[in-house]
Protein backbone atom coordinates (compact mmCIF):
# COMPACT_ATOMS: atom_id res chain seq x y z
CA UNK A 1 0.00 0.00 0.00
CA UNK A 2 1.24 3.52 -0.38
CA UNK A 3 2.40 5.88 2.12
CA UNK A 4 -0.80 8.22 2.17
CA UNK A 5 -3.34 5.10 1.81
CA UNK A 6 -1.47 3.84 5.52
CA UNK A 7 -1.87 7.13 6.63
CA UNK A 8 -5.10 7.76 5.55
CA UNK A 9 -6.67 4.52 7.03
CA UNK A 10 -4.69 5.32 10.49
CA UNK A 11 -6.27 8.48 10.70
CA UNK A 12 -10.03 7.28 9.98
CA UNK A 13 -9.23 4.28 12.70
CA UNK A 14 -9.01 7.64 14.95
CA UNK A 15 -12.11 9.48 13.92
CA UNK A 16 -13.74 8.23 10.77
CA UNK A 17 -16.15 11.28 11.50
CA UNK A 18 -13.79 13.80 10.53
CA UNK A 19 -14.39 15.36 6.91
CA UNK A 20 -11.87 15.19 3.91
CA UNK A 21 -10.74 18.85 4.87
CA UNK A 22 -9.51 17.72 8.11
CA UNK A 23 -8.33 14.59 7.00
CA UNK A 24 -6.01 16.49 4.17
CA UNK A 25 -4.89 18.43 6.75
CA UNK A 26 -3.71 15.86 9.33
CA UNK A 27 -1.73 14.08 6.20
CA UNK A 28 -0.58 16.97 4.81
CA UNK A 29 -1.96 16.13 1.05
CA UNK A 30 -4.97 18.16 -0.69
CA UNK A 31 -8.66 17.23 -0.30
CA UNK A 32 -8.88 15.78 -3.85
CA UNK A 33 -6.28 13.65 -2.95
CA UNK A 34 -8.02 11.81 0.18
CA UNK A 35 -11.25 11.82 -1.44
CA UNK A 36 -10.02 9.57 -4.18
CA UNK A 37 -8.38 7.77 -1.89
CA UNK A 38 -10.83 6.80 0.17
CA UNK A 39 -13.15 5.94 -2.91
CA UNK A 40 -10.38 4.00 -4.33
CA UNK A 41 -10.01 1.88 -0.63
CA UNK A 42 -13.56 1.25 -0.31
CA UNK A 43 -14.15 -0.07 -4.10
CA UNK A 44 -11.02 -2.55 -3.13
CA UNK A 45 -12.91 -3.69 -0.73
CA UNK A 46 -10.18 -2.12 2.29
CA UNK A 47 -12.23 0.09 3.82
CA UNK A 48 -15.71 -1.97 4.84
CA UNK A 49 -17.34 0.11 6.53
CA UNK A 50 -17.40 3.20 9.01
CA UNK A 51 -19.08 2.37 12.49
CA UNK A 52 -19.01 3.70 16.01
CA UNK A 53 -17.98 1.97 18.86
CA UNK A 54 -19.86 2.53 21.98
CA UNK A 55 -20.20 1.68 25.82
CA UNK A 56 -21.26 -1.73 25.10
CA UNK A 57 -21.78 -1.86 28.89
CA UNK A 58 -24.06 1.67 29.08
CA UNK A 59 -26.30 0.08 26.59
CA UNK A 60 -27.53 -2.38 28.39
CA UNK A 61 -25.12 -5.68 27.61
CA UNK A 62 -23.61 -6.89 30.80
CA UNK A 63 -21.28 -9.97 29.17
CA UNK A 64 -18.53 -9.86 25.99
CA UNK A 65 -17.90 -13.89 25.14
CA UNK A 66 -15.89 -15.12 23.26
CA UNK A 67 -16.78 -19.06 21.97
CA UNK A 68 -14.35 -21.79 21.21
CA UNK A 69 -16.30 -24.74 19.10
CA UNK A 70 -14.91 -28.16 17.14
CA UNK A 71 -16.99 -29.01 14.08
CA UNK A 72 -17.52 -32.66 14.29
CA UNK A 73 -16.01 -32.98 10.91
CA UNK A 74 -14.54 -30.85 8.11
CA UNK A 75 -17.58 -28.38 6.99
CA UNK A 76 -18.45 -28.67 3.03
CA UNK A 77 -19.31 -25.60 1.47
CA UNK A 78 -23.02 -26.94 1.75
CA UNK A 79 -22.58 -27.00 5.33
CA UNK A 80 -21.26 -23.63 5.44
CA UNK A 81 -24.02 -22.33 3.40
CA UNK A 82 -26.18 -23.92 6.01
CA UNK A 83 -24.16 -22.43 8.90
CA UNK A 84 -24.60 -18.56 7.34
CA UNK A 85 -28.25 -19.12 6.93
CA UNK A 86 -28.74 -20.23 10.33
CA UNK A 87 -26.56 -17.44 11.73
CA UNK A 88 -28.77 -14.44 9.45
CA UNK A 89 -31.88 -16.29 10.85
CA UNK A 90 -30.85 -16.53 14.40
CA UNK A 91 -30.10 -13.01 13.70
CA UNK A 92 -33.00 -11.47 12.43
CA UNK A 93 -35.06 -13.25 15.46
CA UNK A 94 -32.37 -11.50 17.91
CA UNK A 95 -31.04 -14.60 19.36
CA UNK A 96 -27.54 -13.78 18.97
CA UNK A 97 -25.54 -11.16 19.41
CA UNK A 98 -22.91 -12.43 17.44
CA UNK A 99 -20.46 -9.66 15.69
CA UNK A 100 -18.09 -11.82 14.63
CA UNK A 101 -18.04 -15.81 13.54
CA UNK A 102 -15.15 -17.45 11.79
CA UNK A 103 -13.26 -20.33 11.38
CA UNK A 104 -9.84 -20.91 12.65
CA UNK A 105 -7.41 -22.57 14.23
CA UNK A 106 -5.85 -22.90 17.53
CA UNK A 107 -6.48 -24.24 21.26
CA UNK A 108 -7.71 -27.34 19.50
CA UNK A 109 -10.82 -25.40 18.30
CA UNK A 110 -11.98 -24.76 14.68
CA UNK A 111 -13.89 -21.16 15.18
CA UNK A 112 -14.83 -18.58 17.27
CA UNK A 113 -17.43 -16.56 18.04
CA UNK A 114 -17.71 -12.92 19.42
CA UNK A 115 -20.81 -11.99 21.13
CA UNK A 116 -22.22 -9.44 23.84
CA UNK A 117 -25.48 -10.27 25.88
CA UNK A 118 -27.60 -8.70 28.16
CA UNK A 119 -26.77 -11.43 30.94
CA UNK A 120 -26.04 -14.55 31.52
CA UNK A 121 -28.70 -16.36 31.14
CA UNK A 122 -29.17 -14.75 27.37
CA UNK A 123 -25.67 -16.04 26.80
CA UNK A 124 -26.33 -19.75 28.32
CA UNK A 125 -29.57 -19.51 25.47
CA UNK A 126 -26.99 -18.98 22.66
CA UNK A 127 -24.38 -21.82 23.84
CA UNK A 128 -27.44 -24.11 23.82
CA UNK A 129 -28.67 -22.83 20.44
CA UNK A 130 -24.78 -23.18 19.30
CA UNK A 131 -24.64 -26.64 20.84
CA UNK A 132 -27.53 -27.81 18.57
CA UNK A 133 -25.82 -26.92 15.23
CA UNK A 134 -25.59 -30.94 13.65
CA UNK A 135 -21.95 -29.80 12.95
CA UNK A 136 -20.73 -28.50 15.85
CA UNK A 137 -19.47 -31.40 18.39
CA UNK A 138 -21.74 -30.05 21.58
CA UNK A 139 -18.96 -31.27 23.63
CA UNK A 140 -16.15 -28.88 22.37
CA UNK A 141 -17.41 -25.81 23.37
CA UNK A 142 -15.76 -23.33 25.66
CA UNK A 143 -16.06 -19.66 26.08
CA UNK A 144 -13.93 -16.67 27.77
CA UNK A 145 -16.44 -14.19 29.11
CA UNK A 146 -15.50 -10.66 30.34
CA UNK A 147 -18.38 -8.83 32.84
CA UNK A 148 -18.45 -5.31 31.29
CA UNK A 149 -19.52 -4.23 34.43
CA UNK A 150 -16.02 -4.84 35.63
CA UNK A 151 -14.91 -2.05 37.62
CA UNK A 152 -10.96 -3.04 36.25
CA UNK A 153 -10.79 -2.14 32.88
CA UNK A 154 -6.78 -2.68 30.72
CA UNK A 155 -8.04 -1.60 27.67
CA UNK A 156 -10.98 -1.09 26.25
CA UNK A 157 -11.46 -1.88 22.64
CA UNK A 158 -10.67 0.85 20.60
CA UNK A 159 -8.66 0.81 17.12
CA UNK A 160 -6.51 3.85 18.06
CA UNK A 161 -4.13 1.18 19.00
CA UNK A 162 -4.10 -0.25 15.58
CA UNK A 163 -3.66 3.19 14.44
CA UNK A 164 -0.58 3.71 16.01
CA UNK A 165 0.64 0.09 14.65
CA UNK A 166 -0.16 0.89 11.53
CA UNK A 167 2.19 4.24 11.49
CA UNK A 168 4.92 2.68 13.26
CA UNK A 169 5.02 -0.46 10.53
CA UNK A 170 5.06 2.48 8.06
CA UNK A 171 7.95 4.28 9.71
CA UNK A 172 10.03 1.32 9.95
CA UNK A 173 9.59 -0.06 6.53
CA UNK A 174 10.83 3.42 5.35
CA UNK A 175 13.28 3.57 7.50
CA UNK A 176 14.85 0.27 6.11
CA UNK A 177 14.72 1.33 2.77
CA UNK A 178 11.25 -0.44 1.47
Amino acid sequence: MKDVEVRLIAELLKNSRRSDRELSKALGVSQPTVSRTIKRLEKDGIIREYTIIPDFGKLGYGILAFTFVKLKEPVLAEGIEKARMAAKEGAQEGRFGSIMLERGIGLGYDAAIVSFYKSYSDYSKHKAAIANFPFIDASKIDTFIINLHDEVRYRPLSFRHVSKELTTQEKEQKSRGH
